[in-house]
């Protein structure tokens, strides 16, 4: 058995598939019509056929129990980026505690999408600010061996 993707139900597929190329840059790998399988293994369904997938049950959307997550390696550039596209918000740029800055929004069927910084490039920050490897490893709750593997990728 092995993990294969994450598959949501959308509305209208035209304006979704706008929104993860315009907003993420992803792109369609495999084109099955009702089915859309974009970069980094997001499927994409239309909500009738999912619908008759789940017996006839509702598709039910707007939930905050789960959300895509992704990482960008020039965070800045993409929270500037964002800044300037049409994104409804569930909180603008944070730094949490282990100092990863984050943004979440919404998509247009309401599921939660997470840009973070890269978490090397985390490392990364903290190291060029003066920190030492322990004092990166302690504020970022890592292990020391994790922020030396990526002060070498440098």
């Amino acid at each position: 058995m092995h993990y294969c993707s994450t598959l949501i139900a959308v509305r209208d597929m035209a304006r979704s598939l706008e929104f993860y190329r315009t907003v993420l840059g992803l792109t369609v790998e495999r084109d099955f019509g009702a089915n859309k399988t974009l970069t980094g293994g997001i499927v994409l369904q239309t909500a009738e056929t999912w619908k008759d997938f789940i017996a006839g049950r509702p598709v039910a959307y707007g939930g905050n129990a789960g959300e895509l997550y992704f990482e960008e390696d020039a965070f800045d550039d993409f929270a500037e980026r964002l800044g300037g596209l049409d994104v409804d918000y569930v909180h603008p740029v944070l730094e949490h505690p282990w100092g990863q800055r984050v943004v979440r929004f919404f998509d247009p069927d309401r599921n939660i999408i997470e840009v973070g910084e890269n978490l090397a490039a985390v490392c990364r920050r903290f190291l060029d600010s003066g920190m030492t490897v322990c004092e990166t490893a302690a504020r970022m709750d890592v292990p020391e061996d994790y922020v030396r593997a990526c002060q070498a990728q440098k």
